[in-house]
């Protein structure tokens, strides 16, 4: 049978508990039971997926980090000493790693939840030129797809994916201005820190970019200003979703990706739960484009997937809420 918001509201409010009592908690409990299709839903066991890439578009000075902190901070991440593995080991996910096209991977020898599956040593400045071609932007999403179904054949119920990449504010900005129509003032943000007037230049780089698309906005204009670690991410929502998984998503990087997902696999978005609302400008204009809303605004910004870790345990306790609670009528024995 399919299940609809109505057929789990019941199931709420036949619970030994006052109707509407746990408020939001009991609309996540609805939004996760229509993202897994069933009014008693899992969100155990879960993977992260953590895909890395570098921006050719750093060399304009959108950013204030060298390109060389992806390297430094894929190799904490994979010491398990980042925010993103403190938090997943918190809540007992499971981490993968994917470089998707870091220019300088750590050095090995590499942990066995690291993949090394580079398209290459990061995407072509996408304000001079195209960010990637067509046949980069399929193997892009070819490796997020695999990693879903790898996930999916493993038995994992949720899926998360973060990403690292200096620079990736840039395009995920070019992304929500190209499928969201929210203009570049709004889409750009400061990233990881930029300056007012460092924000100004990224914008203007977003500004034209989109606008040299002429109004595309099919694979091959996507290709243009996007990244290999938001298109893994994209794919793998793709995949995720068919296949019937949990996808929680992070901030605005991740979101830009599943942007992309439901553009071209539409339908996509009805897995998904938006973990938080970032301090990115843009970011609420690229939910409300998904129709999503978000469980926490505790203005995070970090990526990683830390801000949908955070969010993890209200989404324990929704599904908690529709599987392990007695209902009235069993309390009162009818």
């Amino acid at each position: 049978m399919t299940i609809t918001p109505a057929h789990v509201q019941a199931r709420l409010d036949s619970l030994a508990k006052p109707s509407g009592s746990l408020g939001r908690l009991e609309a996540l409990a609805v939004e996760l039971a229509m993202a897994q299709g069933t009014c008693t839903p899992l969100t155990r066991p879960r993977r992260l997926v953590l895909f890395a890439a570098d921006h050719g578009v750093v060399a304009q000075g959108v950013t204030p980090w060298p390109q060389t902190v992806t390297t430094a901070m894929v190799a904490t991440i994979l010491s398990g000493r980042a925010s993103s593995t403190a938090l997943a080991a918190a809540h007992r996910v499971d981490v993968r790693v994917v470089d998707a096209g870091v220019a300088q991977p750590p050095p090995g020898p590499y942990p066995c939840h690291y993949r090394a599956s580079p398209i290459a040593p990061g995407t072509a400045d996408l304000a001079t030129c195209r960010a990637m071609d067509e046949a980069q932007f399929d193997a892009a999403w070819a490796l997020g797809s695999d990693e879903a179904e790898a996930a999916v054949s493993a038995g994992f119920r949720l899926l998360i994916a973060g990403e690292m990449g200096i620079g990736n504010t840039t395009a995920s900005a070019c992304l929500t201005h190209a499928l969201t129509g929210v203009d570049a003032e709004t889409a750009t943000g400061t990233g990881a820190g930029a300056a007012p007037a460092m924000r100004a230049h990224k914008r203007d780089i977003v500004d034209q970019a989109v606008a040299r698309l002429g109004g595309a906005r099919d694979k091959a204009a996507l290709a243009a200003i996007a990244g290999f670690e938001i298109v893994a991410m994209a794919g793998f929502y793709a995949s995720g979703a068919a296949a019937g998984m949990v996808l929680l998503l992070d901030g605005y990087v991740s979101t830009a990706a599943a942007l992309i997902a439901e553009a071209l696999a539409p339908g996509t978005a009805r897995s998904m739960i938006a973990g938080h609302r970032s301090a990115e400008p843009g970011h609420g204009a690229a939910l409300a484009q998904l129709g999503l809303t978000p469980i926490l605004d505790w203005q995070m910004r970090l990526g990683e997937g830390t801000g949908a870790l955070t969010a993890l345990p209200l989404l324990d306790s929704a599904a908690a809420l529709l599987c392990d609670v007695a209902t009235l009528a069993e309390v009162v024995g009818q």
